[in-house]
């Protein structure tokens, strides 16, 4: 065990550094999100990657016949995240997707419920401290917003954001991903 004050990498770089394809595919979706980096996605990638090691590690212990107690402990945390469907199992774990985790951050939910005009727009509204969520100001970008408090976002009450008629602020109309 470390310092517990010395911080550490959340995410792993690919183990292949030059592969045309994959680094296509990335750009897609650091552009497709409003990423400010690759290492966003990468810390998405490894948060994915961790429910999904212990999603096939549960799979192997049901199918050798011990019922294992953290099961429901990770199913209620994704479905609390908003990631899994109520009706979600451990299979559906194995089926996310790294789309499934950029949705959920507070960048891209800013922008999907129309309080910014584009995803750069709602991440600079977020660092600058435009935003709320449940009255608390939140200035990262990549929080994680539950199921629960998608509806509590909105203008941080002591911003100049919060006033009607603001020049930059949004028509407040929800955009679906299209």
């Amino acid at each position: 065990m470390g310092y517990p004050g010395k911080s550490r990498k959340m995410y792993a770089r690919p183990r292949t550094p030059w592969q045309a394809e994959r680094i296509a595919q990335e750009v897609e979706v650091v552009k497709a999100y409003g990423l400010r980096n690759k290492r966003e996605l990468w810390k998405a990638q490894a948060y994915l990657r961790k429910y999904r090691q212990a999603s096939r590690r549960l799979l192997a212990a049901v199918s050798t016949g011990q019922a294992p107690p953290e099961a429901e402990a990770i199913l209620a945390r994704l479905k609390k995240q908003g990631m899994l469907k109520e009706e979600g199992d451990l299979d559906a774990i194995l089926s996310m997707k790294v789309n499934d985790v950029l949705e959920r951050r507070l960048q891209t939910q800013v922008y999907r419920q129309g309080l910014a005009n584009s995803l750069k727009q709602a991440r600079q509204f977020i660092t600058h401290g435009h935003i709320q969520i449940s009255g608390r100001r939140v200035t990262v970008p990549g929080y994680l917003v539950k199921r629960g408090e998608e509806m509590t976002i909105d203008y941080y009450m002591g911003s100049p954001m919060a006033k009607e008629g603001h020049p930059e602020r949004a028509s407040r109309t929800p955009r679906v991903e299209g």
